[in-house]
């Protein structure tokens, strides 16, 4: 798998999606991505930074882009109404921290990039899909195509329309909630995150 497709699958089996409205400026869940893109960017504009200044610096526009909420309950499935609002609210958090700090991971192998939205918002349902490209520096590029609700925040990310970020999340969650339910999931997404955050940058 090529560079530019390992980035946008660290980024993110979706049903068949029909376009039927044509990309306008103004529509809020384009701006939405659109915002996303503008932070990713900015991260880099001085080249890959140390992973915490990058958590740091996307950590806000994916916090005010991304549904985490909506996220997290998708992912944990069905044991998501067994827990306490307690519980919802400490795999919620384990969830946000741990999917910032993987995409901000990520972003480094996309230095010298380009983050495009592209034509064309396709429409399922109450959902939105903003399909945009993400060009790597030699000029691979992969689409990566963004679910956005109803209430313009990302509920989903789709690598090239069928990679989804919520069944990679979902995969990855099972195991944990099965050995340990939420205090599993919880514990696991904190050391997920705090193992990328502690490995050696590559040199």
């Amino acid at each position: 798998m090529r560079l530019t497709r390992r980035l946008a699958a660290a980024l993110i089996a979706a049903p068949l999606l029909v376009p039927v409205s044509a990309w306008a400026a103004d529509d809020p869940a384009v701006q939405t991505v659109r915002d996303l893109y503008a932070a990713f960017s900015a991260a880099l504009k001085d080249g890959p930074s140390p992973l915490p200044a990058r958590v740091a610096a996307v950590g806000p526009a994916m916090d005010k882009a991304f549904d985490f909420p909506a996220m997290a309950r998708i992912a944990v499935g069905s044991k998501w109404s067994s827990f306490t609002p307690e519980q919802q609210a400490a795999v919620t958090d384990a969830f946000k921290r741990s999917l910032t700090v993987t995409y901000a991971n990520r972003l480094a192998r996309a230095a010298g990039g380009k983050f495009d939205v592209t034509p064309n918002v396709e429409e399922r349902g109450a959902q939105r899909v903003v399909p945009t490209r993400v060009t790597a520096a030699d000029g691979d590029d992969s689409e990566v195509d963004f679910v956005v609700n109803a209430n313009n925040r990302i509920q989903d990310v789709l690598l090239n329309g069928d990679v989804s970020e919520i069944a990679a999340q979902r995969t990855a969650l099972s195991a944990p909630l099965k050995a340990g339910g939420a205090d599993g999931a919880v514990k696991f997404l904190r050391q997920r995150a705090d193992g990328m955050l502690a490995a050696k940058p590559t040199p």
